[in-house]
């Protein structure tokens, strides 16, 4: 369960297990995240990825185990780990500049210095020209990259990405992986990448979290092997398509079992 990098350990899971009243979502959860280095992690729908990741967080408590961050154990919310939602978080209030800048506010960050800090990721993300847009006019995409620029603005050592772009179309979709990639590139951190793309996930991860079960245990974790920097060459490596059919094989009975069961559910005469 040990980084595949060879840089020191930022993230470890130890043990780690959530239960729900008398459900068990997860147990027995063992993982080490280098500080270069992305982790993505699959699974079946209702197997806890976003639940574990939120417990990575400190918004949601384990039942038994410990996550902790730069060796400190993790209860709730810290500085230095950002998170970026399926839903994009912004407040429909505010502008599109005022979102990305409100984690430095919350920091107590004076106005001039916000803005030296805020501007270059608005920047970053090519978001430029649209700082007094509010979200509603914004597309997905540029909401995203709002979340993004956010998320990277109060300089995280760890980025939590929970299923990031699955609330775009497909072609924004593979673009904002690119432009991940790009700033990641740019600026090597921790990341946890939860998603239910196996294509997203052998893309982004130098590791893949497979998750299986009820409760979930990890089933494997798989070395990706491909060479960074990633753009859209990669998905024609042959290693690449050696690793998403490996990952679907994994995958394919238990999606199927929960297929079954919404199916079940939604036509219980059948």
């Amino acid at each position: 369960m040990k980084a595949a990098t060879e840089d020191r350990i930022r993230i470890m899971v130890l043990q780690a297990a959530k239960n729900y009243g008398d459900q068990s979502v997860f147990e027995g959860i063992n993982l080490e995240v280098g500080s270069r280095e992305i982790v993505t992690v699959v699974g079946p729908s209702g197997c806890g990825k976003t639940t574990l990741l939120r417990c990575m967080n400190g918004l949601v408590p384990l039942t038994r185990g410990t996550v902790t961050i730069d060796g400190m154990s993790v209860t709730e919310p810290r500085s230095g780990v950002g998170m970026v939602f399926q839903h994009f978080g912004l407040f429909p209030w505010k502008t599109m500049y005022d979102n990305v800048a409100y984690g430095l506010k919350l920091q107590g960050k004076p106005p001039a210095e916000i803005a030296q800090i805020a501007q270059p990721f608005i920047d970053l993300v090519g978001l430029a020209g649209f700082e007094h847009h509010y979200p509603y006019q914004l597309s997905g995409g540029m909401q995203q990259r709002a979340g993004l620029a956010r998320a990277l603005a109060v300089n995280p050592q760890v980025l939590l990405m929970d299923e990031p772009f699955s609330s775009v179309d497909a072609q924004t979709r593979e673009l904002l992986q690119f432009e991940l990639l790009r700033i990641w590139d740019a600026k090597p951190t921790s990341m946890v990448f939860v998603t239910h793309s196996i294509e997203e996930a052998v893309l982004m991860g130098d590791r893949i979290v497979v998750l299986k079960g009820r409760p979930s245990t990890i089933h494997e974790i798989i070395d990706v092997g491909i060479p960074r920097p990633r753009d859209r060459s990669t998905l024609a490596n042959p290693r690449f398509t050696e690793i998403r059919e490996h990952v679907w094989s994994l995958l394919m009975e238990d999606i199927m079992r929960a297929e079954r069961a919404v199916d079940a559910a939604h036509n219980p005469k059948r």
